[in-house]
């Protein structure tokens, strides 16, 4: 049985509730995670209130080194984090490292703590009068993260929520929740105070407590749009600050001068990578001539159906397998509801060669899909891509502008006034130029649109400070002599 993190170290859970995790590359139950009881939550609750407390007035140089020192630990850990992501949800080694470092970019980002906090200071708004600004904690913040990325997602929260100084809760997905805990043993070895993190696990009703709780100000969480909107409405009405992210079905809009070599090279990667698992995939492409379209697909079908599939952990493993067995079934549903819609299956992936045990599926390849099938609307989540022919730009603009999910995009093209017209009327919330993950660094914001994301504030970067801090703003004066006071509203 796995432990929870509470108050600064491992604690073996008194619940007798629990679930499996499993090794997707062999299908076998290798742990057993619990489920925390009610008092296991209100005993991480009140360890960071008490963490809170004293870590909400310490300096900004001394919570900037803790983030460096944790910045070094990680880098000194990644291959110990990645081996522990490969076992638990299926990435390849490499893949996974990837992921960390995304993840240790934010940690970066939260170095700068004491420029990241600064306020403005007007002098003089009146005759004696200044105005500045304070940015303040919040106080108890939760995330909830999703299973597809158990390193790199804590990563983009808590960082940016203890450099502000609050105290965090982290509800790792219950399908692979052991990097979590490494990752709360580094911080605590970098020298975060105890009760700074911690880390609880659970279903949907440790979830519901948690964003509901009073102590709780702020929750993040990225997931299903399903969830995500029940945890922004749950939240909401209880007073929370919440960013919710959920689905996507980002589309890549190919040109017909687009350098196609480049384009394949790049979808294969976006659609196929982490086996489709990635809320930033490409699972859609979009072409605006037959033309093209066959071209595209002279180069994607042979490359999908020689893809190496295996365990993670294999050097020459391309293709992972998917998390869970019910990712899976997934998966092949929508093969067989694709062709029933009358979608052309170029790459069935059920007939890829792959090992007998665990949760494998080859790449599949879609062609002749239209906007009102099920496998265009609907998230998959796995390693399948489907190929859209429009007859024109216009027209491919408008489906992905119609389309519910406004997470990311890309477009290939060699021009730069349909590129520059591209980025500025898609109704979507990260756009690539030749990119196919545009995933922002660091130091920018991620965020999606529409039924991909609820609440104002993005992921990391500037909103990541605005979300886990209030600012408050003080008007001072300090009068030389007697004081006369109006009765009408102050002007300057």
């Amino acid at each position: 049985m796995l432990p929870h993190h509470i108050n600064g170290q491992r604690v073996m859970s008194q619940s007798t509730s629990h679930g499996p995790v499993h090794n997707p590359a062999t299908g076998e139950i290798i742990h057993q995670v619990p489920f925390a009881t009610p008092v296991e939550i209100e005993t991480a609750i009140e360890t960071a209130e008490k963490a809170h407390r004293e870590w909400s007035i310490t300096s900004l140089a001394e919570r900037a080194r803790l983030m460096f020192a944790f910045k070094n630990l990680l880098d000194k850990n990644t291959d110990a984090l990645a081996e522990l992501i490969t076992l638990e949800h299926g990435k390849t080694h490499a893949d996974a490292r990837a992921s960390i470092q995304r993840g240790i970019d934010v940690v970066e980002y939260a170095c700068g703590a004491p420029n990241l906090l600064k306020s403005a200071y007007s002098e003089r708004v009146g005759r004696d009068v200044d105005c500045y600004g304070l940015r303040q904690s919040l106080g108890i913040c939760v995330g909830i993260t999703p299973f597809n990325f158990p390193a790199m997602i804590p990563l983009w929260m808590y960082p940016l929520a203890l450099i502000c100084g609050n105290a965090f809760i982290h509800k790792p997905s219950e399908k692979d929740p052991s990097t979590a805990l490494l990752l709360a043993d580094l911080l605590y070895e970098a020298g975060a105070p105890k009760g700074l993190l911690n880390v609880v696990h659970g279903d949907k009703t440790v979830v519901d407590a948690l964003i509901c709780h009073p102590k709780v100000k702020a929750v993040s969480f990225v997931g299903s749009s399903t969830v995500a909107e029940h945890i922004y409405q749950s939240a909401s009405l209880h007073n929370k600050r919440v960013q919710a992210f959920g689905s996507a079905k980002n589309h890549c809009l190919v040109m017909d001068d687009a350098d196609l070599d480049d384009a394949a090279n790049a979808i294969l990667g976006a659609a196929y990578g982490s086996c489709g698992q990635r809320c930033m995939a490409i699972p859609v492409v979009v072409t605006v001539s037959d033309k093209t379209a066959d071209a595209l697909i002279q180069r994607l079908a042979p490359a999908a159906r020689d893809f190496i599939i295996g365990p993670g952990n294999n050097d020459k493993t391309v293709l992972g397998p998917l998390n869970t067995a019910e990712s899976l079934a997934r998966v092949q549903k929508y093969l067989d509801i694709g062709v029933k819609e009358g979608a052309k299956l170029i790459v069935d992936g059920r007939k890829a060669t792959h090992p007998k045990e665990g949760f494998f599926i080859g790449a599949s390849l879609f062609d002749a899909v239209t906007p009102e099938m099920a496998i265009y609307q609907d998230e998959i989540f796995g390693p399948v891509l489907c190929i859209l022919r429009a007859p024109d730009y216009e027209t491919a603009l408008s489906w992905i502008n119609a389309h519910r999910y406004g997470n990311g995009t890309a477009i290939f093209t060699q021009s730069g006034e349909i590129a520059h017209d591209f980025a500025a009327r898609v109704q979507i919330g990260m756009v690539g130029i030749n990119v196919p993950i545009p995933v922002p660094v660091g130091y920018h914001t991620f965020g999606g649109w529409k039924y991909s994301a609820f609440g104002d504030l993005g992921l990391h970067g500037p909103d990541g400070i605005q979300f886990y801090s209030q600012l408050k703003t003080i008007t001072s004066r300090w009068p030389k002599g007697r004081n006369v006071h109006g009765f009408t509203l102050p002007t300057h």
